[in-house]
């Protein structure tokens, strides 16, 4: 008997390592996942990032996020399979993207097949609408109850295919505090009629709250120059966090507040737009202030631009790459390591010599040397 017992115990033993090894071999290096989206839960002091497009992936190492735009902003071929290859591109770098879907004319507005298509992309959060306040020739004006309509439609189908990821509404034109102090109480008064409109045809009897909603905002200011005192951002979390009824110190504020583009501004604002070294000092100077501004209230914040442009309306937008995608010194009107930063980062000192490093550094909370400003300025 005690023979049998042992035969028996011998040959389960034998199948149960026969069974493991077969497990192990169809669970092995075959079947490990590959890269996918990020979950869509996020903590608003981590979305930080810089406009990016499908021709430069790869190019903005150590910044978590990129903000893409649809077709309907400029012209591109960002849609259908490219745009979704090029965001699965950016995933599989550990990059989330915001995909911006700008509003069109005419009955094109409340088409949803493009909203449909954005829907299937596979972005981490969606801004519906840009600039939808701004009466301009070189912007969109959208009327508050169409754009009520057009939100509410734009909201619905991208979260039908992701749910709870950030919805942005729209984005308020850039403005300057106090300057244009008016013009600030005309976009509340278009949120206000737009809940109005939400509240009376779009869902008659509702109780739909822009405060509740997250809006998007644009900075275009030469923050950090000529001095410290100039920081036209922080005027502007001051505002919308007044007006949101949010104390600007809670960290609360980047709950209903997404900056989808910062950037300096060179030409009609009081600086020497002829002057190389004038704009490259107030260029780097305000990409610094606008990321301390943001880490300071915890506001989601994208950077503009990832690389130079030029239109005739504004003339140039500096990012931190030149037009051509590539590397820019941290001074633009000086060659590459003529000025550099040591910053003081988790892992130990770095030095940094070109405009990408630097933003990235800023962005996982390195510090700046305490004489930064007049090396920059040097």
């Amino acid at each position: 008997m005690k023979r049998k017992f042992w035969i028996i115990l011998a040959a389960m033993l034998v199948g149960s390592l026969l069974l493991a090894a077969c497990q192990i071999q169809i669970g092995g290096p075959a079947q490990q996942p590959e890269a996918s989206p990020p979950p869509a839960g996020l903590r608003t002091g981590m979305v930080l990032g810089i406009q990016g497009d499908a021709t430069i992936s790869g190019s903005f190492p150590g910044i978590p996020w990129v903000r893409l735009s649809y077709p309907t902003c400029v012209s591109s071929n960002l849609s259908g399979q490219v745009l979704k290859d090029t965001i699965s591109s950016y995933h599989k770098q550990g990059i989330r993207v915001l995909l911006t879907y700008c509003q069109t004319s005419g009955d094109s507005l409340f088409d949803t097949n493009p909203l449909n298509d954005v829907a299937q992309a596979g972005a981490d959060a969606v801004q519906c609408g840009n600039e939808q306040m701004k009466q301009s020739a070189t912007t969109l004006y959208v009327t508050p109850d169409r754009f009520a309509r057009f939100f509410d439609l734009c909201q619905r189908i991208i979260h039908a295919a992701r749910p709870n990821i950030p919805i942005i509404l729209g984005a308020m034109d850039p403005l300057v505090v106090p300057d244009d102090d008016a013009k600030l109480m005309n976009q509340v008064h278009y949120l206000d009629a737009m809940q109005s409109a939400m509240n009376s045809s779009v869902h008659p009897g509702g109780n739909w709250d822009w405060h509740s909603q997250t809006l998007g905002l644009i900075d275009s200011w030469h923050n950090g120059y000529p001095d410290s005192n100039t920081n036209n951002l922080y005027q502007l979390y001051a505002f919308w966090a007044q007006q949101l009824h949010i104390a600007i110190n809670s960290g609360d504020l980047g709950k209903h507040l997404w900056v989808i583009e910062g950037t300096g501004c060179v030409n009609g604002c009081g600086i020497d737009a002829s002057n190389a070294r004038d704009v490259a000092i107030s260029h780097i100077l305000t990409l610094i202030t606008d990321v301390q501004t943001t880490l300071k209230y915890i506001v989601p914040f994208f950077y503009f631009s990832g690389k130079d442009f030029y239109t005739a309306q504004i003339g140039w937008i500096y990012g931190v790459l030149d037009a051509n995608g590539h590397s820019k010194p941290l001074r633009q009107d000086l060659q590459m390591g003529t000025v550099k930063l040591e910053m003081s980062c988790s892992s130990g000192k770095v030095v940094v010599a070109d405009q990408e490093q630097l933003l990235a550094k800023l962005y996982s909370g390195c510090t700046l040397p305490a004489d930064y400003t007049s090396t920059l300025e040097s």
